[in-house]
């Protein structure tokens, strides 16, 4: 039965990331039984124009109700800038609590004026943990989490994570995974790999990658910053690349680390074939026609495991355990030797397929809307 009083909602996102996630949580929170006045907040951490109208035009996102344009900075700069501009839009729209998701400098920034101002906070993929205190993404997790009110956990591993910090198990909630309700949603919807590779390379390139291909992304400040370890990364991935053609999707900060490390011409020859950022649908079904995907990133873990593609990962340690308990997932770190003996296994044996984790089903969402309403209408 809808409540006679609507309470305000003000959900936030800053970066590629937040888009899959906060889509179908606007789309469930307007949809709900309770009666929800919810609004969208952008930050502009990432802020390249066309990238993010991309996102909101493939997600059906709505327009932003507010677009505080803070664009780049070091963490310290993009993190303040987000805190003087967001405190007079909570100041003005007044919401009953904010609703941040994942790990980027917007969740901790918003997470911190709202606490500070008295309005809860409500954490989606709370109690994610890498151990790595050097990932600037794990120091935002572990203090959005401490500031929540309401956590709600994509695995149930999760919630040990937040009792072991001290936080109340009462204010936990075990919802699923809304990046895999986006996935799923929109699976049908996903742009033929074919395409893709057709708009983004020249002819020749595109038939020599035919129907079997690797996906790589690559942006982590370990994997990219030093030259050292970029060289030593991307000769190994070239090296691979001679086996299967490998699909490079680059991240802008990446592609600056490429050019100022003077490495454009160790890729310029090999099969390893650079491409410009993909928007959502163009990416999913590059993934989803994959033989293989190489990455650094969190969310590419989890969609992987969802579409049953094998995932080499090239991190030390992983925030999403299930991606290699449960998924197909295997962590290798920056290792020449460990990358190609995975990469070797994958291609002679075809890698984990793994199963889907529980509650990553497509209805996450439709859980935070109840467990939200029920909490907002008790308050």
């Amino acid at each position: 039965m809808s409540q006679s009083i609507e309470k305000k909602i003000l959900c936030i996102v800053g970066a590629r990331p937040n888009f899959m996630k906060i889509a179908p949580v606007i789309r469930a929170l307007n949809n709900a039984q309770h009666s929800f006045n919810v609004r969208l907040l952008h930050t502009g951490q990432h802020y390249d124009a066309a990238m993010k109208q991309s996102f909101f035009d493939q997600l059906h996102i709505p327009e932003p109700d507010v677009d505080l344009g803070v664009g780049s900075g070091s963490h310290a700069v993009q993190t303040a800038e987000i805190m003087k501009r967001f405190e007079p839009v909570m100041d003005e729209l007044k919401p009953d609590t904010i609703l941040v998701v994942g790990d980027v400098n917007s969740t901790i920034a918003c997470a911190l004026v709202a606490v500070k101002k008295g309005v809860p906070v409500i954490h989606v993929e709370a109690g994610l943990r890498s151990g790595d205190r050097s990932m600037p993404e794990e120091i935002n997790r572990v203090l959005t989490d401490q500031i929540s009110d309401l956590l709600l956990t994509t695995e149930r591993s999760a919630k040990q994570n937040l009792v072991r910090e001290g936080v109340s198990s009462e204010k936990v909630h075990f919802v699923g995974n809304v990046m895999i309700d986006t996935l799923l949603y929109n699976l049908n919807n996903a742009v033929p790999s074919g395409d893709t590779i057709a708009s983004c390379l020249d002819t020749e390139r595109a038939e020599s990658v035919g129907a079997d291909y690797g996906l790589l992304t690559l942006h982590r400040p370990a994997n990219v910053d030093d030259p050292v370890v970029l060289e030593r990364l991307l000769r190994t991935l070239v090296d691979l690349s001679g086996k299967l053609p490998m699909l490079f999707p680059v991240h802008p900060r990446t592609r600056q680390c490429i050019d100022g490390a003077g490495l454009n011409q160790l890729v310029a020859d090999s099969q390893l074939y650079l491409m410009p950022p993909q928007a959502y649908l163009n990416m999913l079904g590059l993934m989803k026609g994959a033989r293989l995907v190489l990455t650094d990133s969190g969310g590419i873990q989890e969609e992987t495991t969802a579409l049953g593609v094998p995932c080499i990962t090239l991190r030390e340690n992983t925030e999403r355990p299930i991606t290699v308990e449960e998924g197909s997932n295997t962590i290798v770190g920056s290792n020449p030797e460990k990358i190609k003996s995975c990469f070797n296994d994958i291609m002679h044996s075809g890698g984990k397929a793994g199963r889907t984790p529980e509650y990553w089903d497509g209805k996450a969402a439709e859980r935070i809307s109840d467990v939200v309403g029920d909490w907002l209408y008790k308050k």
